[in-house]
């Protein structure tokens, strides 16, 4: 029984002094719960850490640091080595944040699970952020205020600008017909009337195309918002709307353009540069790339077969404003998605993009400045 108060008493102890969690923090100012090896390296020579910390655990420290086999060093590794074994109290300390602990005669560890919404959360997270500090930020605090209302927003009037010209035209198929008349429809011989290079984003050919764009900016277009942010998603967005009319007018001037591909393909193009450029820090991020590619291959190659090989039965429709909304996204997009909460004016990168995307911008808008009749 006096084994068991002396216990007792070692785990109140522990939790009060909290001596490992107070010197972990020293250097784990944002709260994260883990520090980069590279930075817990510095750590190792600092002489604060050097009078904390004895020479044989500053070794054994050392040691997993060259033998890591992850990008940090949490808290519980940490503890772990520092207790140098797994006692009740090294539970309590390792789970002091997340963890309730009852009153001083109560040692037992309440789990809270977490709601579907933070869960969901979680999800989000994992799927569309590449560093672990961020993810774990994100999950921690995201509270949908204010909501993504952007890719709502454009999904509701490409949906219902669908609805009403298929009514109006009497029925639809999976490639048409498409809505030559609208005042909104991209046309090389009505390129004076400057919305139409970005409002034939609200009509579509058929509602294959409609679906493909409605499924792929929502399943990614969403969450990459919920994110990044509406005013972010929604610069890339309309970027890769305006490219994909631009690079239309420019490299294949005979067509009409109708549809969100531009847009869409910026979102998809960035994220799929990210996961290509981080797959080594995401789960399963080798499979995730094949899929993006394979999705996104299959739907340019319906749109090269739909203008060069399907039976015409009208004026083609351009696959053009995929490629290049795609390079809008790799371009404004990529750094956009990469640079999560930071302050992309202060990056060297974001400014070389930007005008990247500037100058192809005003070259295709002076190439049809000058060339009124062209084609």
């Amino acid at each position: 029984e006096l084994e068991s108060e002396l216990d007792e008493s070692e785990i109140r102890r522990e939790l009060l002094n909290d001596k490992w969690r107070q010197l972990f923090d020293k250097y784990d100012p944002e709260g994260f719960g883990e520090i980069p090896w590279d930075d817990f390296l510095e750590v190792l020579h600092n002489p604060e850490f050097v009078a904390e910390v004895d020479a044989n655990k500053r070794d054994i420290l050392l040691q997993r640091a060259h033998e890591r086999t992850t990008s940090a060093i949490t808290f519980q590794d940490f503890v772990n080595v520092m207790s140098g074994k797994r006692t009740r109290s090294f539970k309590c300390a390792v789970h002091h944040r997340d963890r309730e602990v009852c009153s001083e005669n109560d040692f037992h560890i309440l789990v809270q699970e977490p709601p579907v919404f933070r869960r969901m959360v979680r999800i989000i997270a994992d799927e569309f952020l590449t560093e672990e500090r961020d993810r774990k930020y994100y999950a921690d605090h995201y509270t949908c205020c204010p909501p993504p209302l952007f890719i709502v927003f454009i999904t509701l009037i490409e949906l219902g600008f669908f609805t009403y010209y298929t009514v109006a035209m009497g029925g639809v198929n999976p490639s048409g017909p498409v809505p030559i008349d609208s005042v909104f429809i991209y046309r090389p011989d009505k390129r004076l009337e400057v919305w139409r290079f970005l409002f034939y984003m609200v009509l579509h050919a058929g509602w294959l195309h409609l679906l493909f764009n409605l499924v792929v900016q929502v399943l990614v277009g969403l969450p990459l918002e919920m994110v990044h942010g509406s005013l972010r998603i929604g610069v890339v967005y309309m970027a890769g709307v305006l490219a994909g009319s631009l690079g239309t007018s420019v490299f294949d001037t005979e067509v009409y353009l109708v549809g969100a591909s531009g847009g869409v393909y910026a979102l998809l193009a960035a994220h799929l540069a990210n996961v290509l450029l981080n797959y080594n820090n995401m789960e399963f991020g080798i499979v995730r790339l094949i899929g993006i590619f394979i999705v996104a291959s299959a739907d340019v190659g319906f749109a090269v077969y739909d203008r060069y090989a399907a039976e015409q039965m009208g004026p083609s429709v351009s696959y053009v404003a995929h490629l290049t909304g795609a390079l809008a996204g790799l371009t404004i997009g990529l750094l956009v998605l990469k640079n999560f909460e930071q302050k992309l004016h202060e990056q060297l990168m974001w400014w070389v993009a930007l005008g990247v995307y500037a100058a192809c911008t005003i070259f295709a808008i002076l190439f049809n400045v000058f060339n009124p009749g062209y084609p």
